[in-house]
């Protein structure tokens, strides 16, 4: 109950995991009935049929790029969605339930660019700012403002292409990674294979040179051993 009067007195934001017309639209009405405001419809795939009423309602829309057909609730999903919705003065974030796609985030929100034409900035807001703002937290990230935290990377081609590369990323003002120091690091570990492999290779040679090698006598154990063991204890106590 406690919670249900924090949403009603403006105090708790409302994030709605919608797909179709029917659910958004239902929601919307109802929350201008009981006199509070969506915050951000997720997913919200047919959000491009109703994008007058999300934008004059203020809710804010968080969607797929390009996921569609893949269940009844996206047949009707488009790639123009997040387009036709920003259009309409909608302010709009792309985001993903794939593991593999939250983290090129960057190149979801280009596709805008292929299927309508949206411009950079647009697309790059996506990403950036605008879900900052359906978060309430773009006093703090979501642009490199003076005041806001330095959570910033750096690339080393324009960000929106597949073809750039992270070379900095900063959290809060301190380096969490940088892809110089990395590739050192990288090659560090390569160089230590590569001489542990020839330590060993010497070490046979040595031993086939007549160096004396003391055997292993411990027991190979497998999957069957226990069970073998404690019929031979059986059988033995029997």
């Amino acid at each position: 109950m406690q919670a249900v009067a924090e949403v009603l007195n403006q105090q708790r934001d409302v994030h709605i995991h919608s797909y179709v017309q029917s659910e958004i639209l239902m929601f919307i009405r109802l929350a201008e009935a009981y006199h509070f405001k969506v915050q951000t419809f997720t997913h919200v795939l047919e959000g491009y049929k109703v994008a007058g009423e999300l934008a004059a309602h203020g809710a804010g829309a968080s969607t797929f790029a390009d996921w569609w057909a893949y269940k009844f609730e996206v047949y009707d999903a488009i790639p123009q969605n997040a387009c036709l919705m920003q259009n309409k003065g909608v302010t709009t974030s792309i985001n993903s339930d794939d593991y593999e796609m939250q983290r090129r985030l960057n190149q979801e929100a280009a596709k805008s660019m292929m299927y309508c034409n949206m411009s950079k900035e647009d697309a790059w807001n996506m990403v950036t700012i605008n879900p900052a703002k359906q978060l309430r937290v773009d006093e703090f990230v979501g642009s490199l403002t003076t005041g806001k935290m330095a959570d910033i990377v750096l690339w080393n081609a324009e960000p929106l292409s597949i073809y750039a590369k992270v070379t900095q990323a900063w959290v809060e003002g301190k380096r969490y990674f940088d892809r110089d120091q990395d590739q050192l690091a990288q090659q560090a570990v390569v160089n230590e294979r590569a001489a542990l492999i020839q330590k060993i290779l010497s070490s046979d040679e040595q031993a086939k040179a007549g160096e004396k090698v003391t055997p292993l006598n411990e027991p190979q154990w497998h999957c069957d051993t226990h069970y073998q063991a404690w019929g031979h204890a059986h059988q033995g106590a029997k």
